[in-house]
């Protein structure tokens, strides 16, 4: 799955009327009964940083319309005893206690509430549904990558005025240290494993390009690598050498100028593989480094 979420569209057409939900408790739930299935009054289910509630009709106006006007409520619909819903029940509540009470996990069990499922049109589980200020703004079905997931309730919380920190994936440490070690096997197949779960993860792209640079250089020595260069400036394969050896030694500049001026003197297949060697040696910086934005300029004109 490439972005959890689904389209606002389902919001636009009706799906949700959210006023539906801010009448008085229905006629079963009778005066002095505590709701069953969870905590009353809006009570956390959980201590500490988390804020928690299990949502019932007689509670859903107070835990998730009303706490939704001073911060994002993510409303999570599943059942116990429904592998995917409770596997992914408890990434949800972990990822809220690293929220540090920044949002609201807002549960509500299927089988014990079938009309506030009906309200939200659930047709499968799990769902989890944002709320923001009182209405709906995304919402996605199944089970999502935890890296996904994590950029979601970012979106999530930008949308609700919140700004966060996002944790650190511990993931990218561990390719990091592989790589810093010269395991370049396990860094590789930690950053594509990242990678597969978010594709656009910047900090694991850069880890893979350096992971392919280290692998080229291996074994290469940088003095006579870059005098051959020099000897030979229409020489492809001595002059991407070159500009390996140049970006491990801080000199990504001078690497990206030499492989742009490759790129004019050349045409065809190795122009396009001169290219592409560069475009790699970008992603390792990033698109924000004033140096890689230069180079692109170059680039294009060169291209043009």
């Amino acid at each position: 799955m490439s972005d959890p979420r689904i389209t606002s569209s389902i919001f636009t057409r009706g799906a949700v009327d959210l006023s539906t939900l801010r009448g008085p408790a229905p006629a079963s739930s009778r005066p002095g009964t505590p709701p069953q299935g969870g905590p009353s009054n809006g009570a956390p289910a959980a201590g500490g940083d988390t804020a928690i509630v299990d949502v019932t009709e007689a509670t859903i106006q107070s835990d998730v319309l009303e706490r939704s006007m001073a911060m994002p409520v993510v409303v999570f619909f599943g059942a116990a005893g429904f592998p995917e819903s409770d596997e992914f029940a408890p990434v949800l509540e972990r990822l809220n206690a690293e929220g540090g009470g920044s949002w609201v996990l807002a549960r509500v069990d299927v089988q014990e509430n079938p009309r506030i499922a009906q309200m939200f049109r659930v047709q499968g589980i799990p769902m989890v549904y944002a709320v923001v200020g009182g209405q709906p703004v995304d919402a996605f079905s199944g089970v999502v990558p935890e890296a996904q997931l994590r950029q979601w309730l970012q979106a999530v919380l930008k949308a609700g005025g919140v700004t966060v920190a996002e944790p650190e994936d511990p993931r990218l440490d561990e390719a990091d240290d592989a790589l810093m070690s010269g395991d370049l096997d396990a860094a590789e197949q930690a950053y594509r494993k990242i990678l597969a779960d978010a594709p656009a993860d910047a900090a694991a792209t850069a880890g893979l390009a350096q992971v392919g640079v280290a692998r080229r250089v291996a074994g290469a020595d940088p003095a006579i690598a870059l005098a051959a260069a020099e000897s030979a400036p229409d020489d492809v394969a001595a002059q991407l050498l070159a500009a390996d050896i140049e970006v491990l030694s801080g000199l990504a500049e001078q690497a990206y100028s030499r492989l742009v001026g490759l790129v004019r003197r050349t045409a065809g297949e190795d122009r396009e593989t001169v290219r592409q060697h560069l475009v790699s040696l970008f992603s390792i910086a990033g698109p924000d480094d004033p140096a890689v934005a230069s180079a692109r300029r170059a680039l294009a004109s060169a291209l043009f």
